[in-house]
């Protein structure tokens, strides 16, 4: 089972430069403190990289197949 991101937003993009805004936007942050879930990919984790400053990542356990 592919292991899931849990992204919250926790500093507001507006004031920072416009390509951080979009891509906050692309990974499905519209409000702060609401947090979204991605599968772990190279890609969302090149995403999150870019707005580390303003976002907060919790890696979510897999559960095996008997929980």
């Amino acid at each position: 089972m592919p292991r899931k991101l849990r992204v919250r937003q926790i500093k507001s993009a507006s004031g920072h430069k416009s390509d951080q805004a979009a891509t906050a936007k692309a990974l499905g942050l519209t409000r702060l403190h609401r947090p979204v879930e991605h599968t772990d990919t190279p890609q969302i984790r090149g995403m999150i990289f870019k707005i580390r400053h303003l976002v907060e990542v919790e890696e979510l356990q897999s559960k095996g197949k008997g929980e």
